[in-house]
């Protein structure tokens, strides 16, 4: 994890802790589950429960980066959202602006990387974003949610977890209050 900002933060809180990328939970979930006393899941929760009452639909994103040659691309801002219909992304990113854009005396990097993001379909094997949010699939996830509700060691959390569409203050917040719920902290 590269020093700065929030990547000091996140060193802190994981230090002495083992980390794992690139692993699949669920195909080894008899051996995670057993190196703690809670699991915090935050994938698809149909997933989880081997899809055992249908499929929920979730909504996807795709991503096309590109080196640029130019220093600023957006001015100093690392999201610029677009929602009119004539736009066929839905965000551009510029890396750059959230941690490092300046050089160590202060001056602009010469190039900068940005990232469209489009909205797209999601099948199965894609990566889910986000929750579609209709009867249909509210109702299939009130199924889930009450298998869930008898997991004595398993918090469901997120987006994916809850079956919600949250910002990320709004995970934090929830995150938090669960914690304080469970830990009593």
């Amino acid at each position: 994890i590269p020093i700065g900002g929030y990547n000091v933060i996140i060193q802190r809180l994981f230090e002495g802790c083992d980390i794992e990328t690139g692993v699949d939970y669920l195909e080894k979930k008899e051996y995670y589950d057993s190196l703690g006393e809670k699991i915090v899941y935050t994938g698809t929760i149909d997933a989880y429960y081997k899809y055992q009452f249908g499929k929920l639909e979730y909504r996807s994103l795709r991503f096309e980066s590109e080196i640029l040659d130019e220093e600023n691309y957006q001015g100093v801002a690392a999201a610029v959202n677009y929602t009119d219909r004539e736009t066929p992304w839905t965000r551009i990113i510029e890396h750059k602006w959230f941690e490092f854009g300046k050089d160590s005396e202060g001056n602009d990097i010469p190039k900068t990387v940005i990232s469209r993001e489009y909205s797209s379909e999601w099948k199965l094997g894609d990566e889910p974003y986000y929750p579609v949010n209709d009867e249909k699939n509210q109702a299939l996830y009130q199924k889930y949610a009450k298998l869930a509700e008898k997991e004595e060691n398993v918090i469901f959390g997120g987006r994916l977890g809850e079956y919600k569409y949250y910002d990320m203050d709004k995970v934090i917040a929830s995150a938090m209050v669960r914690a304080k719920e469970i830990f009593g902290a």
